[in-house]
């Protein structure tokens, strides 16, 4: 689906609060407090009602689009333009296209990306890449860092794992320790793992060790020789993935806060997992009518 085909098919409130309802509720409407059977009123609110406990909603109550003035409309094109767009879609942009001012925008956004976290997410099994990058600007003139690259500098660090042919995980990290490292692996990374791909960085065989991964089940390539690919040892596909992220850093965001870069590495990984699907912009709006409020002061606290 393109953007003419959203602004064809959902060209008013009513056509996008109908899909909202169908992908909400496949099964019919239900009630957000009893989860009874519920009907729509004939009013110009389009409220549902349930007569079971005397109970009045929208099918936006509840959602990351509760309490919102910007039409339905604006928040469909958004959507696509955010799921579509391959490194990301800025604030600045999304302003400039729907527009709206920049604080809308920029509420907006972070709204779609929260609906993008699942909170529930399936042990990554089989053939798995684990690498470390840095993300952040550059070191000003003067300071002791300046001038170093990679492990020397002060950016944030983002560990990715990858199963081969399967899904990315990416994760906003204090350090590359290996205790920090093994958590991530323990938590996300099945104990009957085939084989896990790492570099040569020397955490990593520390970090094996205390997830109870077995030597024999742990290959490094060793990047410090520039050898990058022997045989299926590798960590490119992971490494690709940190390409579109720094690409979407440069290009299109510029600057991203600590504070909201697990935000942003969820959005790329919901993105690159669903690169290949059709049906890209329903499943994200069904995300985003299941996902709870995101409030504007929470957002910013």
């Amino acid at each position: 689906m393109n953007l003419a085909d959203v602004m064809n098919r959902f060209s008013t409130d009513e056509r996008c609060r109908e899909l909202l309802a169908r992908l909400r509720w496949p099964d019919g409407v239900r009630c957000l407090r009893c989860k009874e059977r519920a009907v729509e009123l004939e009013t110009e609110r389009e409220l549902f009602y349930c007569k079971t406990c005397d109970y009045q909603f929208t099918v936006t109550a509840g959602t990351v689009f509760n309490d919102s003035h910007l039409p339905l409309t604006k928040w469909f094109m958004a959507t696509l333009l955010l799921c579509e767009a391959k490194k990301g879609m800025s604030a600045c942009q999304i302003q400039r296209t729907l527009g709206i001012s920049y604080k809308t925008a920029w509420y907006l956004c972070h709204r779609i990306r929260f609906a993008m976290i699942e909170s529930q997410k399936p042990i990554l099994d089989g053939k798995i890449e684990i690498d470390e990058t840095y993300v952040g600007g550059k070191a000003k003139p003067g300071s002791k860092r300046y001038g170093l690259t990679g492990r020397g500098t002060e950016k944030e660090i983002v560990i990715g794992i990858c199963q081969r042919n399967g899904e990315l995980r990416m994760f906003h990290a204090a350090d590359v320790k290996a205790g920090t490292i093994a958590q991530f692996i323990r938590e996300n990374v099945s104990k009957d793992v085939d084989v896990i791909f790492t570099d040569d960085f020397a955490s990593y065989p520390f970090a094996m060790e205390r997830a109870g991964v077995p030597r024999t089940r742990h290959k490094t390539i060793k990047h410090s020789s520039h050898v990058y690919v022997m045989g299926d040892v590798h960590t490119n596909t992971v490494e690709s993935a940190f390409s579109l992220l720094k690409r979407g850093i440069v290009g299109t965001w510029h600057r991203i806060s600590a504070k909201h870069l697990a935000a942003y590495l969820e959005e790329m990984t919901f993105r690159f997992n669903r690169r290949k699907r059709s049906d890209l912009f329903l499943d994200t709006l069904r995300h985003m009518v299941t996902a709870s409020v995101l409030t504007y002061e929470r957002l910013t606290a």
